[in-house]
């Protein structure tokens, strides 16, 4: 089976590192760099998951190229390097950008995607600090393959994962990282058994991506829902905070309700 891998956040080096060590052979490689720039902001954005791959990608003598859309190279721009893969699976884990179907059509099976939630929950940006800001118990992960939408392409697998009362982002992304090598591993390993179920696309809520400066506390929420939006952007994110008299921001990563 041949691969080609997308991703450039700590959740796709640790699934990167989960195939190539499960003998799963990834024969072409692309990532983002930390800093980079995206259809909905006219400044560049921060990957604060950010992992660089290119370090995996020497160890592993995978070729390795940097995409940035709309500034420097679109993946389009290497259709003609993934044609000669001819890839099986192309793998998009932890990715920023739009694959077009003009790439998802040079691999026999498409493009996959692990979304973090049981589509179409949470379509779109940030589920899981969506998911813990809105006080979910609960989230999941999707293994899904990519369409021209957003989020909203066939389902292959699912997986549940709890969110405990004092779970963290990080604990929680901890979690779906876990879950997510294990799914992804046993659906390729059966590909040519995979089936594809469509999504209900009425039932499917793009949520929109977060920004640092969305991390503003409203101090006269409830104190359960004050405890979950810190819990939800804490560390690896930018955090929650509050901005004193004199307009000093405060970021607050830990908190706990009393009586």
């Amino acid at each position: 089976m041949k691969t080609v891998f997308l991703g450039s956040t700590k959740f796709s080096e640790e699934l990167l590192l989960h195939l190539l060590n499960n003998r799963v052979s990834v024969d072409l490689l692309f990532t983002i760099p930390r800093e980079f720039s995206i259809s909905y902001s006219d400044k560049s954005v921060t990957n604060y998951n950010h992992s660089d791959l290119q370090v995996i990608a020497q160890e592993f003598r995978i070729p390795c190229f940097e995409i940035e859309s709309g500034k420097k190279q679109h993946i389009t721009d290497f259709t003609e390097e993934i044609r000669k893969v001819t890839p099986d699976v192309i793998l998009v884990m932890g990715w920023y950008y739009m694959v077009p179907q003009t790439i998802r059509d040079l691999a026999k099976y498409g493009a996959w995607g692990i979304h973090a939630s049981m589509l179409p929950d949470y379509a779109g940006g940030a589920p899981l600090v969506w998911a813990m800001i809105e006080g979910r118990k609960k989230t999941g992960i999707t293994l899904f393959k990519l369409a021209d939408g957003v989020d909203d392409g066939d389902i292959i697998a699912q997986k549940e994962i709890d969110i405990d009362d004092n779970d963290t982002i990080s604990e929680v992304y901890d979690k779906v990282i876990e879950k997510s090598k294990d799914l992804l591993l046993i659906n390729l390993q059966n590909i040519e058994n995979i089936k594809f179920t469509p999504q209900d696309k009425s039932k499917i809520k793009v949520y929109p991506q977060r920004k640092p400066e969305d991390g503003e506390i409203d101090l006269s929420w409830p104190a359960k829902q004050i405890y979950d939006f810190i819990r939800a952007q804490s560390a690896p994110y930018p955090g929650a905070f509050i901005r004193t008299t004199d307009g000093k921001k405060i970021i607050i990563e830990k908190a706990k309700i009393s009586e």
